[in-house]
């Protein structure tokens, strides 16, 4: 009993990638193919970044504020309560920052589009789509795909440079540091391989959130259950890929830069 759960498992695995690995090869055939659907796009991107910003810019202020208290106790038995800005800025523009954003996107537009492809599933939109001729593909999952790609990078930026203001008023509660010193600092700590890293793994972050999203809508069962289910499913996994994704890209960047 317990080997045919194990196989039964397995082969649910299996078909699990392989359905994934077309829906992968669809994305990429109607991204290349003619009709790109720019309004929907363009209306994606605004939907997913700019709507996402306030949630993204409360929370990494908050992470570089509290950072900062957390940090300046250890450093300043050390003696080395000069190196906040430096530390923070390393902390943030590699690490912290991009997972923290990705993970907070994955908690609000993946679950946004899980549900809303998962609802028009479950209502036969998606049908209807095909019938009137239509490329529910290049509509729906093409254009989600591409906007969470390119906009998760921007709102990382924009999250990281909230963080440093986040600290720079940290400090300011114990200490008292000029604005343009403590950003100096800030920036002299970073280098040009600080930067890249953490901007190409934030674009597979993205592209993995707005797959993951497309991907457990567009392939819902056709019961109401099955939009929760979607929107929960796509959390989940999205989350497990970035995390994934980050180790490789730490990783790799071991390998090539240090």
């Amino acid at each position: 009993m317990a080997e045919q759960i194990m196989n039964s498992g397995w082969r649910k695995w299996v078909e699990s990638v392989g359905d994934q690995t077309v829906f992968l090869g669809r994305f990429f055939r109607n991204t290349f193919s003619g009709g790109f659907e720019w309004s929907e796009f363009v209306r994606q991107c605004y939907e997913i970044g700019y709507r996402s910003i306030m949630l993204v810019g409360i929370t990494s202020f908050i992470m570089g504020l509290v950072l900062i208290l957390q940090l300046r106790p250890t450093l300043v038995d050390f003696g080395a309560e000069s190196m906040l800005p430096h530390t923070l800025s390393v902390a943030v523009v590699r690490e912290i920052g991009p997972v923290i954003t990705a993970i907070i996107c994955a908690g609000k537009i993946a679950s946004s589009i899980g549900a809303e492809l998962g609802s028009m599933n479950v209502t036969e939109q998606i049908d209807a789509m095909e019938v009137s001729g239509a490329n529910p593909v290049q509509y729906l999952v093409v254009t989600r795909i591409l906007a969470t790609s390119l906009m998760v990078p921007l709102l990382a930026m924009i999250g990281d440079l909230i963080s440093l203001i986040g600290g720079y008023v940290a400090l300011n509660i114990m200490d008292d540091i000029a604005f343009n010193l403590y950003f100096t600092k800030c920036v002299s700590a970073l280098d040009f391989t600080d930067y890249l890293p953490a901007l190409i793994k934030t674009v597979f972050f993205g592209f993995a959130i707005g797959f993951v999203g497309c991907y457990k809508g567009f392939t819902s069962n056709k019961g109401t259950e099955s939009v929760g289910v979607a929107a929960n499913s796509a959390v989940v996994t999205a989350s497990l890929w970035i995390f994934f994704i980050d180790m490789l890209a730490v990783q790799i960047t071991n390998l090539l830069f240090y």
